[in-house]
């Protein structure tokens, strides 16, 4: 058999890169090399000409899977352009939907993958994107005030931790009552802040 080309072999990483961002937001970083590899539709044997170890695909996985976070929020504000609470009530209406709780793989990363992150070391790559993209995602979600004062973030912080801690304990609950009134309570908590939105000091 031929070598593979450069063209097929970049094509080959970044099948395995988004299999990866799916699959570790459904199912944890824990996820074998062989698994991941099959369900890319590639052999086993040919992720350590890709990636030097499976440590190095969860840095790139987690990337991606915040660059895909952010794509998404873009599109939104594009979408409601001059209107920034609205796109963010379209954003919380779709965050704390039972689509988005039903569908981990597509979803946020923030979430699905923050019981993994929380085993990473410290000082991993992974943990570094996924801290990052944590607060560029909480900054999405602040108050745009002009007498706004550089470190207070609270508010964007605020509203990530309540859609993050809904969407988890919803998956959590999933299947009886209690995972839609989680859903329901914190969307409509959330939407009236928007609405209501704190004074400045």
């Amino acid at each position: 058999m031929g070598r593979v080309s450069q063209q097929q072999a970049e094509e080959n990483r970044r099948r395995v890169v988004e299999t990866a961002a799916r699959l570790f937001r459904e199912k944890g970083t824990h996820l074998s090399v062989a698994d991941l590899m099959k369900a890319s539709g590639l052999t086993h044997g040919g992720f350590y000409k890709q990636f030097a170890s499976k440590d190095a695909l969860i840095d790139e996985a987690t990337a991606h899977a915040f660059a895909e976070l952010t794509q998404l929020h873009a599109a939104g504000l594009e979408r409601h352009a001059g209107q920034r609470d609205e796109a963010r009530q379209t954003l919380i209406d779709n965050y704390l939907s039972v689509e988005h709780r039903d569908n981990p793989a597509d979803g946020c990363p923030a979430a699905a993958l923050a019981a993994d992150m929380a085993r990473e070391p410290a000082d991993s790559e992974a943990r570094r994107v996924y801290t990052e993209g944590v607060g560029d995602f909480a900054a999405a979600l602040a108050d745009e005030r002009a007498d706004k004062e550089a470190d207070d973030d609270a508010d964007g912080l605020v509203r990530l931790s309540t859609m993050l801690g809904a969407l988890v304990l919803s998956r959590a609950t999933k299947g009886s009552h209690l995972s839609e009134e989680i859903l329901d309570s914190a969307r409509a908590a959330l939407i009236r802040g928007l609405r209501e939105p704190s004074s400045s000091s």
